[in-house]
């Protein structure tokens, strides 16, 4: 079954907050077991009370949940020698190496893409950082709001020239795209293992993610000239690709951007077929060049009708378009509800909750979602897969190398 692709690939994760251990996440929905090693004291997003999402949600840790669904937790003190020695151990048996340490702390502990590559040549190492591993930046620290979203030009792109301020970016974006780019990247590396029996390094730094986000901003730079900032009327050649206003103060996206094959079709749904053979806006050159007056026909016209009237009436041409939902309209849209694109999550005690699915399906069907371990759950179960014995795991707790 899809759902077991990576059944019998072990990845140990030694990773925090959201980026890295996401694409964990993403290998564990596939059927990999992702052994994740946290220290003593726990990951600091297990702390981090956010949009009610987290510890302050007054239940399921859900932004814990949604990060490291479906792994196994060892709680681990690398600063120990033993705790150092029983990593080691846990490496002999891994697949994947899954880290976003920074270069300085993974050198400390020689756990270093160049040394684990040499101990373990066939050992899948994948990092994800902020800036990419050369550089003068490798070293530094990098959240998405600052490697994404700040240097990587997002939050100045998204931000409407009007703005005092750039608008800051929702909760973790970049981590998650990254994140997808991280597990793509280590399922290419595990088939080119098979092929050639030789493990890789696989990079994804935020930064880099950004820029290919961005990738038709970078094109235009790179061209010579200045990206546009966005604006929220129609667009700036073609006036049927942009936002438009309706009755009750709610918006429709058009994209038609091939506008000439749809425009009289338009100007029939919406009872305007005078338009359709006004010099003005007779083809795509003619509505380019008087953008303006075909942007404020456009605006009249989606000023007649509320959102769902526009929603019934637009549902009857075969063209590009979308309604601007709110977050919340989604959980109804029948849309997501048909395909799965929410998936839920049942826990021992019975109980379950619900989480966003992740995007790739095979088979048409998305993956079997599984709780996430609470801090070094299976701290003894894996150790005692290791050939640990109950007394050796009891000298380990005294000499402070597991809690």
């Amino acid at each position: 079954m899809a759902n077991d692709a990576f059944d019998g690939v072990r990845v140990v994760e030694l990773a925090q907050w959201v980026f890295v251990p996401v694409a964990g996440a993403l290998l564990a929905d596939w059927g990999a077991d992702v052994v994740r090693i946290e220290r003593p004291e726990g990951d600091p997003y297990r702390g981090l009370a956010t949009q009610g999402i987290g510890t302050d949600g007054n239940g399921v840790n859900l932004s814990v949940a949604l990060a490291n669904r479906g792994k196994r937790s060892v709680a681990l003190d690398l600063r120990t020698d033993e705790g150092r020695k029983l990593l080691d151990k846990l490496l002999e048996t891994a697949d994947v190496f899954l880290t976003n340490f920074r270069p300085g702390a993974l050198r400390r502990l020689g756990l270093d893409a160049e040394e684990l590559t040499r101990r373990f040549p066939k050992l899948i190492y994948a990092r994800g950082h902020g800036y990419g591993v050369r550089g003068p930046d490798a070293d530094r620290p990098g959240y998405d709001s600052s490697a994404f979203w700040a240097q990587g030009g997002m939050g100045h792109v998204l931000t409407p020239p009007e703005r005092e301020y750039p608008i800051s970016q929702r909760g973790a974006m970049g981590d998650r795209n990254g994140a997808m780019a991280l597990a793509f990247g280590v399922s290419a590396a595990l088939l080119g293992r098979e092929r050639t029996g030789k493990g890789s390094i696989v990079d994804v730094s935020l930064l880099a993610t950004a820029m290919w986000t961005l990738s038709s901003d970078v094109l235009s730079a790179l061209a010579g000239n200045k990206p546009r900032g966005v604006s929220g009327r129609g667009g700036s050649v073609n006036p049927l690709v942009g936002t438009y206003r309706t009755k009750d103060e709610r918006h429709i996206q058009l994209v038609f951007l091939e506008s000439d094959r749809y425009w009289a079709d338009f100007c029939r749904l919406v009872d305007r077929e005078e338009l359709i053979a006004d010099p003005r806006f007779v083809d795509h050159a003619a509505r380019g060049r008087n953008r303006e007056e075909c942007v404020a026909e456009l605006e009249a016209v989606f000023a007649q009708r509320t959102f769902e009237e526009w929603k019934s009436l637009l549902a009857g041409i075969d063209a590009p378009w979308a309604p601007i939902q709110a977050v919340e309209e989604l959980l109804t849209d029948p849309q997501v509800l048909a395909n799965d694109y929410i998936g839920e999550v049942r826990t021992d005690d019975g109980t379950s909750y619900k989480l966003p699915a992740v995007p790739v399906q095979f088979d048409q069907r998305g993956p079997e979602l599984r709780p996430a371990p609470e801090h070094g759950e299976h701290t003894e179960t894996v150790m005692l897969e290791l050939g640990y014995t109950w007394e050796q795991i009891a000298e380990l707790k005294d000499a402070g190398a597991i809690p």
